[in-house]
């Protein structure tokens, strides 16, 4: 299928690796089951770049001025959770600032945050929003701005608690901004469904609508949004995370879903299968084991490559490769 790119970049220097040649018939016949293939160089941001970083994780990176720009989830070696900055020229190779993000308050009674974790980025109209779980009595969604990911500006929550997994659309919907996100409760969510919510000013959100839940197998346990929603002439391609509770604690994988452009809460077609699960050793090992947790995608509208970050094991940070004209077809043929 000939799947157009929306209102997307051209990224000439996106990171790149072609799918790997696998002698052996038999793992090359699996590796082509998934269109979606892991970089040979990962994790490409180990736990400790940082000064005092115990783990670096679900993070959010963006184009920027030919370069690329992020903001990172950064564990410090007490176990606090907080969002730093960051620069590369190559999206691969990272500059992380050693202190968290400084926040400048639109309103000086904004709440101060216990913790910040799991940021998306996303480029709206004049500037990258900054969306992220935040600690206001238990984790709700914080909402910020950078124009030049040198300062950042902090809003009002835009949800309260709880909620987790907020991943803003890059255009509005009619009139209105839109996202999707996941309520939640104050503990380790055992339980979850993907939330679409639209709003006039970023401030004040409603027109709420159920988009997913929970399907059985590797999603069983509770699903939610991962890197903001890619536009297609398809419709929104959404990646999302899935939760099965094994006899030995959570299990995260990933894959994609296609939504209806105006109405992002309709399903077009959702695949049974994973895309990807871990299997990798930095996957399976680290302070959470078995987590593979996209949070940001880069794709260059010309070729239509796609480079994922995810999150492994709560502990480092991948890359997984595709190309959406295989993706869509592999969603469109592997549908519930």
């Amino acid at each position: 299928m000939n799947v157009k790119i929306i209102n997307g970049y051209s990224l000439p220097n996106i990171p790149w690796e072609e799918r790997p040649v696998i002698s052996d018939p038999k793992k090359e016949r699996v590796s082509l089951e998934t269109p979606m293939w892991r970089y040979s160089k990962n994790p490409i941001i180990p736990r400790d770049l940082t000064l005092r970083s115990n783990s670096i994780f679900n993070s959010a990176v963006v184009p920027f001025k030919n370069e690329f720009a992020g903001v990172f989830r950064c564990d410090d070696t007490s176990r606090h959770m907080d969002i730093n900055a960051g620069r590369s020229k190559d999206g691969i190779n990272w500059v992380i600032d050693d202190e968290p993000i400084k926040f400048i308050k639109e309103n000086p009674d904004i709440p101060d945050s216990d913790y910040k974790y799991d940021p998306r980025v996303i480029f709206i109209e004049d500037r990258y929003y900054l969306i992220w779980c935040n600690g206001y009595h238990g984790p709700c969604l914080g909402l910020g701005y950078t124009y030049d990911f040198e300062k950042f500006y902090q809003m009002e929550n835009a949800m309260m608690p709880f909620n987790r997994n907020g991943a803003l659309f890059p255009r509005k919907i009619g009139n209105n901004y839109a996202m999707y996100s996941r309520p939640s409760d104050s503990g380790h969510t055992p339980f979850g469904d993907i939330i679409y919510s639209e709003s006039p000013d970023l401030i004040y959100w409603g027109k709420h609508r159920h988009v997913m839940a929970p399907s059985g197998g590797w999603q069983s346990t509770k699903i939610g949004a991962g890197p903001c929603p890619i536009e297609t002439s398809e419709g929104w391609l959404v990646f999302y995370h899935g939760v099965l509770t094994s006899c030995n604690g959570f299990v995260y994988s990933f894959s994609a879903a296609l939504m209806d452009l105006e109405k992002p809460w309709k399903v077009i077609a959702r695949p049974r299968p994973y895309i990807i699960n871990p299997r990798e050793i930095y996957e399976l090992a680290g302070d959470v084991p078995n987590v593979t947790f996209p949070v940001a995608a880069l794709v260059d509208k010309e070729t239509g490559r796609i480079a994922i970050y995810y999150g492994c094991a709560d502990t480092v940070t991948g890359l997984v490769f595709g190309k959406i004209d295989e993706i869509v077809d592999w969603v469109l043929a592997h549908q519930t």
